[in-house]
């Protein structure tokens, strides 16, 4: 497949209302933009080749994205996903690049990730944002590391292509300040429903 362009978005959070963050938060999303060989084809048509794309594209883009944030993997703290589909696709093509190996991929670059990565498609015309919604590496309650930022490319993607993003994050949200349950306390709490309490 042949990648159109790359877009890399580079934050770097210092305060959020008030509250200074030390070291602070550095987030980079990536995309790449590239044709989708299935675009216009028939509905049901194999999967495989977008399905085998995600897994040379997961590992090119976590290579660019740890050389950008200058971070090694023991620093991330919360990963994402997520991909476009232009209107000449369809949605499915989409979750064939961020759900069956995407992942893997991005996993085995920095060596890390217990936890699902969160991810979602959607299919748009050129602009179309969509959310990146972060989430913790290895600890599935970190409620601290979820966190979500809009990405968009004004002229993808076209009809007949992809945008594929991925992200990481270095740390928490600035201030993040909302404790919830445990995996103890969830547990605790499932149990009960089978115990007839």
């Amino acid at each position: 497949m042949t990648i159109r362009k790359t877009v890399t978005l580079v934050e770097e959070i210092n305060s959020e209302y008030g509250a200074r963050s030390s070291p602070p938060l550095r987030r980079v999303a990536i995309a790449a933009v590239f044709d989708n060989p299935l675009a216009g084809g028939p509905a049901g048509a194999d999967l495989k080749p977008l399905i085998e794309y995600s897994l040379e594209l997961g590992a090119l883009l976590t290579k660019t994205a740890l050389a950008t944030l200058g971070a090694n993997p023991g620093q991330l703290r919360a990963y994402t996903k997520a991909a476009l589909v232009g209107i000449g696709g369809d949605l499915e093509h989409g979750a064939a690049m961020i759900h069956p190996r995407l992942g893997m991929s991005m996993r085995r670059a920095i060596k890390r990730g217990r936890v699902i990565i969160p991810g979602h498609a959607k299919v748009g015309p050129p602009g179309t944002s969509v959310d990146l919604i972060y989430g913790p590496l290895d600890e599935g309650w970190d409620l601290d590391a979820f966190d979500s930022t809009p990405v968009l490319i004004h002229d993808a993607p076209r009809p007949h292509e992809i945008v594929l993003w991925i992200g990481y994050a270095t740390g928490p949200r600035v201030n993040a300040r909302c404790k919830g349950p445990d995996q103890k306390e969830v547990d605790a709490l499932v149990a009960s429903f089978t115990s007839g309490e």
